[in-house]
């Protein structure tokens, strides 16, 4: 029994297998920060709804976040 041979010639990988590698490691490395600053708006504003009692709308308006550093950060 003797093992198949393999080519001697240089195959090189076509471009769209090099592409698609590409496009891979970037989704692989992209996946992990986009789930979780999805986590955090979904989190956000179901706390700031179903805790706070207040309308989901007023999580991304910059006044509510203002306020809130003022608060935690106030003197005295």
């Amino acid at each position: 029994m003797t093992a198949p041979s393999r080519p001697n010639g240089n195959s090189r990988p076509s471009s769209g297998r090099i592409l698609a590698r590409i496009v891979w490691m970037s989704v692989k490395l992209l996946i992990i920060p986009v789930l979780c600053i999805a986590a955090l708006i979904v989190g956000l504003a179901i706390g700031f709804s179903v805790l706070g009692d207040r309308p989901v709308s007023e999580v991304f308006d910059l006044k509510t976040w203002k306020h809130m550093y003022d608060l935690v950060f106030a003197e005295g």
